[in-house]
């Protein structure tokens, strides 16, 4: 019998609100009110969002992050400083002990990254998996992932790159000087490449949406079934937006 998780595609969203419904979810699923989740979104404004155990005043030029009207967000998440704007971000949200999920964290990147890369088949770009959290095209990242677990349950979410604009990104971070700024612009051309660059021509939301949500009933043999937020979890994201995501305490915590 195949089993049936929940999708939600939720278009573009702030920074706060992004991190807050992904919190909602892990929490209504801690308290077995929702199924296995899969949620696609994107960003407006632009944003960068740091990994949990980041500072943010060290990673984020903040001053350059007001003048351009970029967000700036806590994740919940480990990782990185990341740069959110053209791209899809997709989140999933399971218990840590359903059969689909290895125990072993490395080992549950790869499964869940394996649905992206079958996501990639369904637009006709051959990738894989790098460990311990990236997928590459032509030796080149396109999609980064970050993961948490939390009283039973597993978040994780990624991007994956429409397009991709290197100089923006670097002038938001904190670069010690401007000769070592030049060289990790380069090197970042060298290393990264978006849905854009790789097919030559723009490419929609939708469609790779269409593509991931493919890509996943494939990997794991299930049906992905459209929903809504739960009253609970509208709830829980404003609960979460106000107290942690949109908080100075919460952003600036290190």
């Amino acid at each position: 019998m195949i089993e049936h998780w929940r999708l939600l595609t939720h278009g573009s969203n702030t920074a706060s609100t992004n991190m807050a419904i992904d919190r909602a979810i892990l929490e209504a699923h801690k308290q077995n009110l929702v199924p296995p989740t899969i949620r696609f979104y994107s960003w407006s404004p632009p944003a960068v969002s740091i990994g949990y155990f980041q500072s943010l005043t060290a990673e984020v030029d903040l001053e350059a992050c007001k003048r351009y009207g970029v967000d700036v967000v806590r994740r919940i998440t480990g990782g990185g400083a990341v740069y959110h704007d053209k791209e899809l971000t997709y989140s999933i949200v399971i218990a840590e002990k359903h059969p689909a999920i290895p125990l072993n964290i490395i080992q549950s990147y790869e499964r869940i990254c394996n649905a992206l890369v079958r996501s990639f088949d369904h637009l006709g770009i051959k990738s894989t998996f790098a460990p311990i959290n990236d997928i590459v095209v032509n030796g080149k990242k396109i999609s980064g992932n970050a993961q948490t677990r939390k009283d039973g349950v597993v978040l994780q979410h990624g991007t994956i790159l429409l397009d991709v604009d290197v100089e923006t990104m670097f002038s938001l971070l904190k670069i010690p000087n401007e000769k070592l700024k030049d060289k990790l612009i380069t090197d970042a051309k060298q290393r990264v490449t978006s849905l854009h660059q790789v097919l030559g021509r723009n490419i929609l939301f939708d469609e790779v949406a269409s593509a991931l949500a493919c890509g996943f009933q494939d990997e794991f043999q299930i049906a992905l079934s459209p929903g809504s937020l739960t009253t609970s979890e509208q709830h829980d994201t404003r609960r979460y937006k106000h107290e942690y995501f949109t908080q100075p305490q919460w952003n600036h915590r290190r």
